[in-house]
C-alpha cells in the first residue's frame, strides 16, 4: 500500500499524484501503458472507483489517454500557449523548445466572402491570396492554418518557401509591414474529416478554433488567419487584470 494515512486528501488525489510523479520521472515514458485497472486496486490498496477516478483526472490533466479495450497510455504533456502577446507560430514553439515546421496544403486566389472582406477591409468579391499550412512541433501535426492576404502582399509572399518561411517574418523583414496588434477571437469546434486528416486525430476530437486578424500601422489589416489546434495538446492561458469597481457617484 503506498497511499499516507496521515494524509487527509482523499485516496484518489494521492494515487494521482504518486502516478503523475511516476510519470514525470520518466518511470513511465511518453507511449508506455499503465499498469492495469486490477494491478494498481492491488498496488495501492484502494477500490475500483479510486482508480477510475485517478485515471480519468490524468487524462483531463492530458497526462494519459483511454484506449477502449487497449488500455491507459501515457501521451505526451499538452503545451500550455501564452495569450499575452502578438506572436506567430515559429516564435511560439522556439519559446517552448520546439522544433517549428510547415507542409504548405494548398494556395490559391479565391474571392473573398463577406466576412474575409469585412476581416481585410475589402469589398466583398475582391480577390485574396488563400494559404493553407498544417503546422507541425516536433514532427507532430499541431494547428491547420487557413490564411487570407490582400491581393497584392499575398502575391509577394507565395514567391517564398513556405515550408520554411514563417508568413509573420517575411511580411515584417521583407515585406516592410510591421505587425503592430491583432484581435483574436477564439471558440471550440470539433474536427470533421478534412481537418481530422490534417490533424492526424479522429473525427469528432474537441478542437481549439482562433480567428486572428493582425493590423499593420494604420489599423490596416493585412493578415486574417483561422487557425485550427489540437485540443489533446494545447492549452491556452492569459493574464487578466481586473479594473476597480466604478466609486460612488456624488450625489
Amino acid at each position: 500500500m503506498l497511499t499516507d494515512s496521515a494524509d487527509r486528501r482523499p485516496l484518489y488525489a494521492q494515487v494521482e499524484d504518486h502516478l503523475a510523479n511516476s510519470i514525470a520521472d520518466g518511470r513511465w515514458p511518453v507511449g508506455s501503458r499503465l499498469p492495469s485497472e486490477d494491478e494498481l486496486i492491488e498496488r495501492f490498496a484502494v477500490s475500483r472507483t479510486t482508480i477510475r477516478t485517478t485515471v480519468q483526472n490524468l487524462a483531463r490533466r492530458g497526462l494519459v489517454e483511454i484506449r477502449r479495450g487497449k488500455g491507459t497510455y501515457v501521451t505526451e504533456a499538452k503545451l500550455t500557449q501564452p495569450l499575452t502577446e502578438l506572436s506567430g507560430f515559429v516564435e511560439d514553439m522556439q519559446a517552448a523548445g520546439r522544433h517549428a515546421s510547415a507542409r504548405v496544403v494548398s494556395h490559391e486566389i479565391v474571392h473573398a466572402s463577406t466576412e474575409i472582406a469585412r476581416q481585410l477591409a475589402l469589398p466583398a468579391g475582391t480577390e485574396v491570396v488563400r494559404i493553407k499550412r498544417i503546422r507541425l512541433a516536433d514532427g507532430i501535426p499541431l494547428s491547420l492554418d487557413d490564411t487570407f492576404l490582400p491581393r497584392a502582399l499575398g502575391a509577394q509572399i507565395l514567391a517564398n518557401d513556405l515550408a520554411t518561411e514563417p508568413i509573420f517574418a517575411l511580411l515584417e523583414q521583407k515585406y516592410a509591414t510591421p505587425l503592430i496588434e491583432a484581435e483574436y477571437r477564439l471558440d471550440a469546434i470539433v474536427a470533421d474529416v478534412e481537418l481530422a486528416a490534417a490533424l492526424e486525430v479522429s473525427a469528432g476530437s474537441a478542437i481549439f478554433r482562433i480567428e486572428r486578424t493582425s493590423y499593420t500601422t494604420g489599423h490596416r489589416p493585412v493578415d486574417y488567419e483561422q487557425l485550427h489546434y489540437r485540443g489533446d495538446r494545447i492549452r491556452f492561458a492569459t493574464r487578466l487584470l481586473r479594473n476597480p469597481p466604478d466609486r460612488p457617484r456624488a450625489r
